[in-house]
């Protein structure tokens, strides 16, 4: 039976990049360039000798390190973690202004926020009666604290009974430390919770080598439902709470 639902954030609760618009309406470059934009300004006051594609180099190798960590090695380093390759990479001490560029960019989401699904804050709002949700979720340039305060700002954090965020577990999904902590978070087991998500091998792969329940999530974006190895699929959250009703009187 199950008794939990877990969501994840990126694609799931919200639209990843629907901030973009936003920022270009406002005058204001992308979250990538700004990013490069912070580091570069922060770097150059006080090492005016070096180039701005120097400094593109070392962002982009800070960025290619953080890939491997968190598709290869299953977690995900901090912000300060990720810039500071960057500064080895250039072979400078960190520099004054380091922590604002930290905060800056994590709180880059926050001030100008995603799109939420279509449909989420309703569907929450009917689950939230009959089982307990949680979230779990890869924090890549916003941390926990950062996605905790976007959900609170949309009215839709007191529904969560628990969050897993990677930048707080040590690890991030397909790792089964998020999971299990999710698990006794919520306070039940893994096979009576189902995870709604909407990347195969994180939100698919990993939940069901769990022992849960796994809900494809494709109404932001499909991601090869076609060859989903997924307990259900869901288009559309107005599916869902009978989606989990079904999963749970077949289990």
């Amino acid at each position: 039976m199950i008794k939990a639902i877990t969501f994840d954030f990126w694609d799931t609760l919200v639209k990843d990049d629907s901030d973009e618009p936003k920022r270009a309406a406002l005058g204001l470059g992308s979250k990538a360039e700004t990013r490069l934009q912070l580091l570069a300004g922060e770097v150059r006051q006080y090492h005016p000798q070096i180039g701005l594609e120097q400094i593109r180099a070392a962002f982009e190798h800070a960025n290619e390190r953080f890939r491997h960590h968190w598709k290869i090695e299953h977690f995900t380093p901090t912000v300060a973690t990720r810039l500071q390759e960057a500064y080895v990479f250039l072979k400078i001490d960190l520099t004054p202004g380091f922590d604002e560029v930290v905060r800056e960019i994590e709180e880059m989401e926050v001030k100008i926020p995603p799109d939420f699904a279509p449909g989420i804050h309703a569907t929450l709002a009917t689950l939230a009666q009959d089982y307990r949700p949680g979230l779990i979720s890869d924090a890549i340039h916003t941390p926990g604290r950062g996605l905790r305060q976007i959900l609170e700002n949309e009215g839709l954090w007191p529904y969560f009974r628990h969050a897993v965020f990677s930048d707080e577990a040590g690890a991030s999904k397909p790792a089964p430390l998020v999971f299990e902590q999710a698990a006794a978070g919520l306070g039940v087991s893994l096979d009576q919770i189902v995870h709604v998500g909407d990347r195969e091998s994180n939100d698919i792969a990993g939940p069901l080598a769990a022992g849960m329940a796994a809900i494809l999530y494709t109404g932001v974006i499909d991601r090869g439902s076609e060859n989903t190895q997924a307990t259900a699929i869901c288009r559309d959250y107005a599916e869902l709470p009978a989606l989990i009703k079904h999963i749970s009187g077949s289990s």
